[in-house]
């Protein structure tokens, strides 16, 4: 996909700490198709890009909506957009990119943690028009906190919002219940309450848990790096990684250009195919069959475990 620019025709407060962007093109194209669980890469200057969650209507190609929280300790990214932007400023799109899309199921439970509403709220929309079952458990610091309850209050007891100062923890076990075929959970929000939906349906098919991180997941403590070779089989040529390299920057170096953006593993963007070799994962991004299959890697900040991996590049 080419990128794009856009201007930002309004900037809402949507919840304390919480400021969504409404974007919108000068010369009056549609915007690209998206589908709910899209997100869109966003450069905020030279070396910073950074990924958000649509959050508007998919059949308004006249519009691109998405939100961001006000992160204590920003990289960047939230600092610049809640305090060096303003309507009528432009940002270019690098990609709008679906790898938490809606899939088909008889009962649909979505589960929402502080900014995690956003790629869920449309997926809720999307359900209720298509009059599919699903429920939807929200839970946030505070009521004040938490983003977007005017536009849920429509769906009534389908959505049960749970702030943590009035509430405590969520109640997981009572909303998920046990497995049966045909439910999927959907898991966006902070790292605690992601690891504990993923407890919870451990012993579920894969499949059954979609889940969407905005940050990297912490890497074990004393990772010592190594160097070792990259064969590029397509290319007929060998690649030394250095310890202090990424695999996608000792690529570069040499020329060879594999698209990426977040640089932390949780985009997706630059997801390769392995042919040989054993990859030491440490992405966000793969789910458990998948880093079992040994047939992708994630060469933003994936490594390897054997001497050499051969890459269909």
């Amino acid at each position: 996909m080419t990128a794009f620019t856009a201007r930002i025709a309004e900037i809402r407060t949507e919840a304390s700490g919480v400021k969504s962007f409404v974007l919108q093109r000068d010369s009056g194209a549609d915007f690209p198709e998206w589908q709910p669980g899209a997100h869109i890469d966003v450069v905020l200057a030279p070396g910073l890009s950074r990924q958000y969650s649509l959050c508007g209507d998919p059949a308004d190609r006249q519009m691109l909506n998405f939100a961001v929280l006000r992160e204590p300790a920003s990289r960047g990214g939230s600092e610049r957009l809640h305090d060096a932007v303003a309507p009528g400023d432009t940002l270019t799109i690098e990609a709008i990119r679906n790898n938490f899309p809606l899939v088909a199921a008889e009962e649909t439970l979505l589960i929402a943690g502080g900014i995690g509403i956003t790629p869920l709220l449309t997926m809720a929309e999307a359900l209720d028009r298509q009059g599919k079952r699903w429920r939807m458990l929200y839970g946030g610091r505070t009521g004040g906190s938490m983003a977007y309850l005017e536009r849920l209050a429509r769906h009534g007891e389908n959505v049960a919002v749970r702030p943590e100062d009035a509430h405590g923890l969520l109640d997981l076990a009572g909303f998920i219940g046990a497995y049966r075929p045909g439910k999927v959970v959907y898991c966006c929000g902070p790292e605690p309450l992601i690891k504990a939906v993923e407890a919870w349906c451990a012993s579920w098919p894969e499949d059954a848990l979609q889940i969407e991180r905005f940050r990297p997941k912490e890497q074990a403590p004393g990772i010592i790096d190594s160097a070792f070779e990259v064969e590029l089989k397509r290319k007929g040529i060998v690649v030394a990684v250095p310890a202090d390299q990424t695999i996608a920057d000792a690529l570069e170096a040499v020329g060879v250009h594999i698209p990426r953006s977040c640089n932390e593993g949780t985009c997706g963007t630059c997801v390769t195919k392995l042919l040989d070799g054993e990859p030491d994962h440490r992405d966000s991004f793969l789910r458990p069959k998948q880093r079992a299959e040994g047939k992708r890697i994630m060469v933003c900040c994936s490594r390897a475990l054997s001497p050499r991996l051969v890459l269909d590049v």
